[in-house]
């Protein structure tokens, strides 16, 4: 009988290929030669072979996407191979998480509650739970980058509501110190909470929307510890009901998602970035998407569902948004659609979307909203750094 050690290398790899990135740390434990194999394929060449490998929330839980489209023949949509799937991860099942941020191989995760923040290195299986040094809430914004020596930080914008004035306050936490420090930062800017970060080469991207000036984008450099100067966007941005919302293309490129006003405007653009200096932004568009021949007219990006990711091969952009009406009694669905340049359009269902039954945070007056389904990574590729969770003060001590 042939054991799977005596399977030839190319045809591990294809097994390998269909294994869940969360169920790799039980294959690596099966045997040394097990555990080199699958270093070598998820580290090296074998890890591009998925067009899509990443995570995202749905109703409060940490999911593993995986999203692959081939193709075969435009114009006929029954010849394609899509494969579309999303998997709860057992290990974080125990905790609500709010939000996911991504960066080389590491998930920071949000609880609902607000209480903690958890990283987690779903390669290794490793988790490492923080605590703040202020209450975290529901207005904080984060990132997670890396310095020029690769040490791990986080990096915490606090927006806080005190006499009905929003407050800013500037935090980082730093891995190897597993301690908190208060930044100084002075601006003449905002950054929404419901923006979503964006890491890139260990940098983190944000937008910054503004009524007076065209919006740009900034970059928080974690080895600096600071912004730096205000980076361009390929359109003019300063309107009420804009939606604009970040991706990022295979850990290389950034891209952007820009709609004018969803009440009049029923036309998407996407550009990817060509150049990405400290000082400048070279962008390309990508892709233009009339919304009215799928009747998408209702799809939004802003703090109410969505992100979307990138197929540069086949020329598509999948958004994930949620679909129904906004009341009490509607239900709604998650939703994944995908579109490309030449009218190719599917719809995915992925479930329908809990209520959670808390204040919108726009409007007090709504008592129902939805979780959203929030992709944090597009490109996901393992990362062999070791998180684990730091002794206390008094261990160290003895």
């Amino acid at each position: 009988m042939t054991r799977m050690c005596d399977l030839p290398p190319e045809l591990l790899e294809m097994i390998f290929t269909k294994i869940p990135i969360t169920s790799i740390r039980t294959v690596r434990s099966t045997c040394r030669l097990w555990k080199a194999l699958t270093k070598d394929w998820v580290l090296g060449k074998g890890a591009t072979r998925e067009q899509f490998l990443g995570f995202m929330t749905m109703d409060y839980k940490v999911c593993s996407l995986r999203f692959h489209l081939c193709r075969k023949n435009k114009g006929k949509e029954d010849e394609d191979l899509l494969d579309l799937s999303i998997k709860q991860v057992d290990l974080l099942n125990q905790v609500d998480i709010s939000k996911v941020y991504h960066c080389e191989g590491l998930v920071l995760c949000v609880a609902k509650d607000n209480s903690r923040l958890m990283v987690w290195n779903p390669y290794l299986g490793q988790t490492r739970w923080i605590v703040p040094i202020t209450d975290f809430n529901r207005y904080d914004t984060y990132a997670l980058g890396y310095d020029i020596n690769h040490n791990h930080k986080i990096f915490r914008f606090t927006n806080d509501i005190n006499q009905k004035k929003f407050i800013s306050q500037y935090e980082i936490y730093d891995f190897s110190s597993n301690s908190w420090r208060v930044l100084k930062v002075t601006s003449d800017w905002t950054i929404d909470y419901y923006q979503r970060s964006v890491s890139l080469k260990g940098s983190s991207y944000f937008f910054a929307p503004n009524k007076i000036i065209p919006a740009f984008l900034l970059c928080f450099d974690f080895t600096r510890e600071r912004f730096g100067p205000r980076l361009p966007l390929p359109f003019r941005s300063n309107k009420y009901g804009e939606i604009v919302t970040l991706s990022c293309v295979k850990e290389e490129q950034l891209a952007v998602l820009y709609q004018e006003n969803e009440d009049i405007s029923d036309i998407l653009n996407i550009w990817i970035t060509t150049k990405i200096e400290p000082k400048t932004l070279s962008w390309s568009k990508f892709l233009r998407v009339e919304l009215r021949p799928f009747a998408l007219t209702g799809v939004q990006f802003r703090n109410a569902a969505g992100s979307f990711l990138v197929d540069e091969q086949e020329k598509v952009v999948v958004l994930f948004d949620l679909e129904g009406e906004i009341t009490i009694k509607a239900t709604r669905y998650h939703k994944a659609l995908i579109i490309g340049s030449d009218g190719y359009f599917k719809s995915v269902c992925l479930g329908e979307a809990a209520k959670v039954g808390e204040p919108c945070p726009i409007t007090e007056s709504n008592p129902i909203i939805y979780c959203p389904s929030l992709v944090c990574s597009s490109s996901y590729f393992p990362s062999m750094v070791q998180l684990n969770q730091p002794r206390k003060r008094k261990e160290r001590d003895d």
